[in-house]
């Protein structure tokens, strides 16, 4: 099932009128088809099908969780460790990113002015759906789960190897797209993640080939930090990284999820 935070285009009635574009209101639902059922409730805390529709081509998708910590996987694609010459860590490698960095898709990603590359790093993200914390080695994480989305790591490449540590090469205003959706039934053993710049296909990949599985990434940062309902987790990208420029379109695709597009423009533009 795909689940989603969304703000309507027009609002129903015996004549629609166009909504102001602050978009103020924001609504959940299900995707159905070629449209959306507005629920009503909570995600995490139980929900039930309310009566409205909405096309999809009416609504505008939001990240479909608000959290508060994205807790992000560093070189768990082998292929991608060795691309940047890195060797695989002996153990989950993990760093956050702000919640200040959010953005929804079709949203541009803002190319910073004192970075000289930004790559695009397409991920399958976790949304957490119950608080868990210190998790044991055999523990199942199944329950904690909510679903999974799309995910890009925008990342200021120069700045992260010249800080010598990630905070400000990833955490960047507008450097964490996701969505569109939440899907709650993924099969992982089965999930193929692609990314797409202007068209050509630049990243392919398999949860499959995860060095440390969701699994062992839930329990890991478990034992760190406490995780909440909606609080995210980027599980890696796999090899392909490269640049983006102004005027280019990046696009993550998981299948079974969906598609996260986002325009890149330059600072002040």
């Amino acid at each position: 099932m795909k689940l989603c935070r969304f703000q309507p285009q027009v609002v129903p009635g015996p004549v629609f009128r166009a909504v102001a574009e602050s978009h103020p209101e924001t609504l959940l639902g299900t995707v159905i088809g070629d449209s959306v059922r507005e629920i009503s409730g909570d995600f995490f805390a139980g929900w039930r099908p309310g009566e409205r529709l909405w096309p999809l081509n009416e609504v505008k998708f939001l990240p479909p969780s608000n959290p508060s910590k994205i807790v992000c996987v560093g070189r768990n694609y082998r292929e991608h460790a060795n691309e940047l010459g890195n060797e695989v860590p002996p153990e989950p490698l993990i760093f956050l990113k702000p919640p200040s960095a959010i953005i929804a898709p079709e949203e541009p990603i803002v190319m910073p002015g004192i970075s000289k590359r930004v790559d695009y790093e397409g991920e399958i993200a976790v949304i957490i759906g119950r608080t868990c914390a210190h998790l044991e080695e055999n523990a199942d994480v199944k329950p904690y789960v909510a679903g999974y989305t799309c995910l890009n790591d925008v990342t200021a490449r120069d700045l992260q190897k010249s800080d010598g540590q990630w905070t400000r090469g990833k955490g960047f205003d507008t450097f964490c797209p996701f969505g569109p959706v939440m899907e709650t039934e993924l099969d992982l053993g089965a999930a193929t993640l692609e990314t797409f710049v202007n068209g050509v296909r630049k990243q392919c990949g398999r949860a499959t080939e995860m060095m440390f599985s969701v699994d062992v990434i839930i329990r890991w940062i478990s034992r760190m930090m406490t995780l909440v309902p909606g609080d995210v987790i980027a599980t890696g990208t796999p090899a392909g990284v490269g640049p983006l420029q102004p005027g280019d379109v990046v696009e993550v695709v998981v299948g079974g999820v969906g598609t996260l597009r986002n325009p890149v423009i330059s600072q002040g533009a």
